[in-house]
């Protein structure tokens, strides 16, 4: 096996990485448990729906899935959908009684989408910022953030700081929270009289880690839960710290009439434990929400 193969199979944390078939081939290396199927429509939260989308049966949802776990990936089939964002939205709606007409976008094409009326929601762990508030209306569901990792033999320590990173090379994803960050902070470390940082932006999360295992990129500015997820699954990889914590939520265009409904739906799932049985399966529980709000501010 080649190093880049190698690399490759890390990157989507697979034991599959092969040609074994029939009874020789590895099982998943992903959570397969079933947190979603016994979920039953609640009528009070279904009728929060506006009466087409009920007459309707069926919302259409963009979900960002190109990325690795724990939010929304494919697995090993590329063809399967899997993920802590897929089983949250599929778990909603059976609440609210609808089908999901569900399509894969890119991350950075999905909230323009929004208001063109494209889709109806949006999910691709979108952080709750007070750029996106201006014209994006989002239902929380759980509590990610922006973190750091590097390779094992980094001598970076952890990162309070942007301008700890001057003169370092970035690599982060295309039209997230961690780009828009980066690039409004860039002025620091001139301000500061230092070399200016380098921003490298990827649209696959599997070239991202890639570009850091091959030593093309010095840090990853992601989320702390992709991070974390990454650490435990590849080699000489290592977490250095959370920076920003951040409300993550699903996204609608402004002013959607669909927004209550979805908050109640993910409430009723946090009082009857499927909440906490979807955050289980996917190693997030530290990140579970105590409610679900509509629009909340950004975390200081």
């Amino acid at each position: 096996m080649t190093r880049l193969v190698a690399l490759a199979c890390a990157l989507l944390a697979l034991t599959a990485c092969g040609t074994a078939t029939g009874s020789d081939a590895p099982k998943s290396a992903f959570p397969t448990q079933d947190v979603v199927s016994q979920v039953a429509r609640d009528p009070a939260v279904s009728a929060l729906l506006p009466e087409d989308v009920r007459r309707a049966g069926s919302i259409r949802l963009a979900t960002a899935a190109g990325g690795t776990p724990p939010s929304a990936f494919y697995a090993e089939d590329n063809r399967t959908l899997l993920g802590q964002d897929v089983d949250i939205a599929d778990a909603v709606a059976r609440v609210l009684g609808v089908r999901l007409d569900r399509q894969v976008a890119s991350f950075e094409a999905i909230l323009p989408a929004l208001g063109s009326g494209k889709f109806a929601v949006g999910t691709g762990n979108f952080g709750v910022t007070t750029e996106r508030l201006k014209t994006i209306d989002f239902v929380t569901y759980v509590d990610d953030g922006q973190g750091f990792a590097v390779r094992g033999d980094s001598p970076l320590g952890a990162i309070t700081d942007l301008t700890q990173l001057c003169g370092k090379r970035i690599g982060t994803g295309a039209g997230t929270t961690f780009e828009a960050t980066l690039e409004r902070e860039r002025h620091r470390c001139a301000d500061s009289g230092r070399g200016p940082y380098e921003v490298q932006v990827f649209a696959e999360t599997s070239a991202l880690y890639l570009s850091l295992q091959q030593g093309r990129v010095d840090v990853l500015m992601s989320t702390i839960n992709g991070l974390r997820y990454a650490v435990s699954r590849q080699p000489n990889l290592r977490f250095l710290n959370e920076f920003h914590r951040l409300d993550v939520g699903f996204a609608f265009a402004k002013g959607s009439p669909l927004t209550a409904a979805f908050q109640a739906a993910v409430n009723k799932l946090i009082a009857d434990g499927t909440y906490d049985r979807v955050l289980g399966k996917w190693g997030t529980r530290s990140s579970a929400l105590d409610t679900s709000r509509i629009n909340p501010p950004e975390r200081a």
